[in-house]
């Protein structure tokens, strides 16, 4: 690692939530941080967690248990801020500096069953991960797998360690994608009562474990056929 103009102690921290010490996420880091450079294992653990995790929305946890990376990385799957806070993790745990970013975005993926609880396409708190590369913070989106962006014509995102990995505004079809519309800025570690508050104050009507017994990928799927 190049140890000049190195960012604060902060970023290759363990926390609660970001639990770079756990045995779950060292077994992930040692198993997939490939590569001689710094840059070159971020790259190969962003594609890790990007393709290794299911993007579900539907199964989303406010606990801190729930938010943790351990915990996601047990499950398979994980919606965008655990996966942002799972890259955080095997990053710090792969001695690569690495902390959360947060946006608002208005997302045209969704489906009815999301939107009719959300009651909004507007989701607070959208996460990806910010990682100390070569002198720099580089954002890395690690949220959509690559079979869910094949299956309903998204461009996946790449992530080459030097530029940043930030959505699509439009699909593959032109179609639009994602938007940013409030950026929340960057934080070392996970916000969660912030993030907790915003929810009960912009998602009324969700409640934790509300859409367990769907299935995002096939009602997605299903509403995009259709």
């Amino acid at each position: 690692m190049n140890l000049k103009n190195q960012p604060p102690h902060g970023s290759l921290a363990s926390t609660p939530c970001i639990d770079a010490d756990h045995p779950t996420v060292q077994a992930f880091t040692l198993a997939h941080a490939r590569g001689a450079s710094d840059r070159e294992r971020a790259v190969s653990l962003y594609l890790a967690v990007r393709d290794g995790l299911r993007y579900d929305p539907y199964r989303i946890d406010l606990s801190d248990r729930g938010m943790s990376a351990s915990t996601a990385l047990a499950q398979g799957h994980g919606w965008c801020v655990p996966k942002a806070v799972v890259l955080a993790a095997v990053a710090r745990a792969a001695g690569i500096p690495a902390r959360l970013g947060f946006a608002d975005v208005r997302n045209h993926l969704s489906t009815e069953k999301l939107r009719q609880t959300m009651k909004t396409d507007v989701f607070v708190w959208h996460g990806y991960t910010e990682l100390w590369i070569d002198g720099a913070w580089r954002k890395a989106t690690p949220a959509f797998n690559l079979s869910l962006c094949e299956k309903f014509g998204l461009l996946p995102l790449e992530f080459d360690g030097i530029h940043d990995s930030l959505y699509h505004p439009f699909d593959r079809a032109g179609n639009l994608h994602m938007e940013y519309v409030n950026e929340r800025g960057s934080f070392d570690d996970l916000p969660l009562e912030q993030i907790r508050a915003s929810f009960a104050e912009v998602y009324p009507f969700w409640t934790p474990g509300g859409l367990d017994n769907g299935d995002f990928a096939a009602d997605a799927e299903r509403e995009s056929a259709a």
